[in-house]
C-alpha cells in the first residue's frame, strides 16, 4: 500500500468515527454500558481535533438551545483532505 491509500484510508475511518459520534451524541448512555464506554473512547479521538474548531466557530444560539457547527466543519474538512489525497 502507499502512503497516500494509508493517509486516505485512516481519514475515511476518522470520517465515519466523527458521524458516529455525532449520532451516538444524541444517545444518552452511562459509562458502565456499551454505549457509553465507544461515546467515550470517540470523545477522547475526536475532541482534540473538535475543540480548536470549537474556539473559531462557536455554537449558534437558536431560541433557548444551540447548534454546534463545528462537526460539520470538520466532516466537510476531511473530505477536502481525502480530495486532495486521492
Amino acid at each position: 500500500m502507499s502512503i497516500r491509500a494509508i493517509i486516505g484510508f485512516a481519514l475515511t475511518i476518522y470520517f465515519y468515527a466523527v458521524f458516529l459520534w455525532v449520532i451516538l451524541s444524541w444517545i444518552p448512555a452511562s459509562t458502565a454500558h456499551a454505549v457509553g464506554r465507544l461515546q467515550t473512547f470517540l470523545d477522547r479521538m475526536i475532541y482534540p481535533v473538535i475543540l480548536p474548531i470549537r474556539r473559531v466557530i462557536p455554537p449558534v444560539r437558536i431560541g433557548g438551545g444551540a447548534l454546534d457547527l463545528s462537526p460539520i466543519v470538520l466532516l466537510v474538512g476531511i473530505q477536502i483532505l481525502l480530495r486532495l489525497v486521492r
